[in-house]
């Protein structure tokens, strides 16, 4: 089984993975790829840290997605996993300035993603409903995430859009 989950920021997103997750298996990898930049990130790193359950196992791993996902499938064959979340990953790669290691790590990741044996869900965020971005980087950043955003629904058997604590189903197998 394979969810994706998609909402701004704020929107409950990440509850709503994390209490879909909890209800697939006992035994959760929380797989988080937010790096910490500055002050503002570290709080938001710490809120979601103290919600959810000590017992689940936390791998950090801000570029090699999939290298990190096949890894907790072979370790952890009973486990469920939730990637938290799938955008700041790709702004990770984006500002590595690195378009070989975007594309190398991209496509592994949905390579990865389109065999993978264990129930997973991945957070993602919908930013193609506000205004167009002003600035280069934000606009290809709009664009790379809606690209992956489809890419992931297309692979995923439910994806559900939350906004303002309530989920929507998008799709569902």
């Amino acid at each position: 089984m394979k969810h994706l989950v998609l909402g701004g920021v704020r929107s409950g997103k990440s509850q709503f993975a994390e209490r879909w997750i909890a209800e697939q298996r006992s035994q959760i990898v929380y797989v988080a790829t937010s790096q910490v930049w500055d002050d503002g990130m570290a709080q938001r790193v710490a809120q979601h840290r103290d919600y959810r359950p000590q017992h689940w196992l936390t791998v950090e791993e801000p570029i090699q997605l999939a290298a990190t996902l096949e890894n907790i499938a072979k370790r952890q064959p009973d486990a469920a996993v939730i990637v938290e979340c799938c955008s700041l990953w790709l702004t990770n790669l984006l500002c590595a300035e690195d378009e070989m290691q975007l594309t190398k790590e991209r496509e592994k990741f949905l390579e990865t993603l389109a065999r993978y044996p264990l129930p997973i869900i991945l957070v993602s965020a919908e930013v193609g409903l506000g205004i167009m971005p002003m600035n280069a980087l934000a606009r290809r950043y709009g664009d790379e995430i809606g690209v992956l955003n489809q890419k992931l629904a297309k692979l995923c058997d439910n994806v559900t859009l939350v906004t303002a604590g309530l989920p929507m189903t998008l799709k569902a197998n």
